[in-house]
């Protein structure tokens, strides 16, 4: 099977993998526990911290280890927004959890920031609207889960800076894919270790102040996340993250795939194919049939593992809100397909990848 949704789950790469076994046997005590067991695997947590602050460029005592993305965005949201009570402005793209929790946390004062045809967020219409109002935070994500289309993150940070405005900034998906210097500089950002090749069910967030924590009952993380840490996941995910980042492709191979696609089948668009796109996504309206999961089944049943968009909200028949925001007419938003490679993905396997949409096609068209 060949792998293309690593979007949605990256498998785990075997430098977690041993840095993961390694811990069980080299730190089995609580972080919390008084005795030398327990104080060695603090000081495992504590370097794992100062190494990510120093790849993030930011201060350790500002990353805070959670569960993973999902839980740092509802933790982010919910803080930000017992701390203000203006509106929360976020893009129109963001990942379900970030706009689940934004309904939740700041009901009838939520703004949602339109993006471009290519899915790149519109950063006059947020100029325009700082110029005359304060929102509590602006949140953007760093890059696309659906289509891959890489955000201005810099660009909407120095403006909301100049403002006053505090932004969030969800880089689940940039995390391992691209470098993280300068993230840091960023009041409030979240990532998880599943995505980049680490073990899943934990993550962390990185605040510029303390938040209120979202999980009590416990002073872990500074009193900032209630639980016994993770300290073989935290580990995992480190060792992900260094082992991952700065190894990624340029996208030649994904952009061939997509040529084929264009030049052999029937109607096919790539999203946001102007836009800079992470070097592994390749998300494409594909010809019509009946149901767009009959692609999914086809190509699994080829060799294939490929998603309709994001994890999070599959097995919904309604188009992606991703999709919808880019301004793709409802018939075709129900046709798009997400390819997601991974670091090992070679030449062959896109080629592979092109052949077996081919062969669906053939035995998928009307």
């Amino acid at each position: 099977m060949r792998y293309f949704d690593h979007n949605a789950s990256s498998p785990l790469c075997e430098a977690a993998r041993e840095a993961w076994l390694r811990a069980q046997v080299e730190f089995p005590g609580n972080p919390s526990s008084p005795h030398r067991v327990g104080a060695r695997a603090e000081v495992a947590i504590q370097e794992a911290r100062r190494a990510l602050a120093l790849r993030m460029g930011c201060e350790a005592r500002e990353i805070v280890f959670v569960s993973g993305a999902t839980e740092a965005n509802n933790t982010i949201i919910a803080h930000l927004a017992g701390s203000s009570d203006g509106e929360a402005w976020v893009s129109s793209i963001e990942h379900p959890c970030v706009l689940a929790a934004v309904r939740r946390y700041f009901p009838g004062r939520y703004r949602l920031i339109p993006v471009s045809a290519q899915g790149v967020v519109e950063l006059d219409w947020l100029a325009e609207g700082l110029r005359s109002k304060m929102p509590a935070f602006v949140g953007v994500m760093a890059a696309n889960n659906e289509t891959g289309v890489l955000q201005p993150w810099r660009a909407v940070h120095a403006l909301c800076h100049d403002h006053g405005v505090p932004v969030f900034c969800d880089a689940a998906q940039w995390f391992g894919k691209l470098p993280a210097q300068g993230l840091g500089a960023i009041e409030f950002v979240s990532g998880c270790a599943h995505k980049f090749g680490g073990p899943q069910g934990v993550g962390f967030l990185k605040a510029v102040k303390p938040v209120r924590p979202l999980l009590v009952g416990g002073p872990q993380e500074d009193e900032q996340r209630a639980g016994t840490e993770n300290v073989a996941g935290i580990l995992a995910m480190m060792a992900a993250l260094v082992d991952r980042e700065g190894r990624g492709g340029q996208g030649t191979e994904r952009d061939r795939f997509e040529d084929m696609l264009l030049e052999g089948l029937p109607g096919v668009e790539i999203l946001g194919k102007g836009a800079d796109r992470l070097w592994n996504t390749a998300a494409a309206v594909m010809p019509e049939i009946d149901c767009r999961q009959r692609w999914v089944v086809k190509l699994d049943r080829l060799g294939i593992a490929a998603s309709t968009g994001s994890a999070c909200a599959s097995g919904k028949e309604a188009a992606s809100h991703v999709v919808r925001a880019l301004g793709v007419p409802e018939g075709k938003a129900g046709r798009v397909l997400r390819f997601s490679s991974g670091w090992e993905t070679g030449g062959r396997d896109w080629d592979a990848l092109a052949e077996a949409v081919r062969e669906a096609w053939r035995q998928l068209r009307p």
